[in-house]
């Protein structure tokens, strides 16, 4: 198979008439939304850990800071230096459920909500 360039053109020797087209391949990147995409990139990416949906619901009313965020990363870090699988982790006056393995924050529960609940497979608690 041979080609011409033809005004920066690619063409097949023998068809001068219709220029090679590129193939746009069909990515899983092409299929996701923008939003579904940005929101991947920035919770994997700027503090080494994921926030479940559910959890990222519950934390908007927290209003945590940058280097609140930051101080529970390094709970992950503790949590991995002692070879714990799903922890809760207690900051301020959140108790948050954290699946130290795959690096994410499962859910997030306020002191009031946090009456009378239990908490079941965990194998550690880090209090920061």
């Amino acid at each position: 198979m041979s080609y011409r360039i033809v005004n920066g053109k690619p063409y097949l020797v023998g068809n001068l008439t219709a220029p090679l087209e590129p193939k746009k391949e069909n990515t899983d990147a092409s299929k996701k939304s923008f939003k579904d995409i940005l929101d991947e990139k920035i919770s994997s990416k700027e503090y080494g850990y994921k926030i479940s949906n559910h959890a990222s619901e519950r934390l908007k009313d927290i209003n945590f800071s940058k280097a609140d965020y930051m101080e529970i990363q390094r709970g992950f870090d503790l949590a991995k230096e002692k070879g714990a699988k799903n922890t809760v982790m207690v900051y301020k006056d959140v108790a948050l459920i954290a699946s130290v393995e795959n690096n994410t924050i499962i859910t997030a529960v306020e002191k009031d909500r946090a009456q009378e609940n239990v908490f079941t497979n965990v194998d550690s608690v880090v209090i920061l």
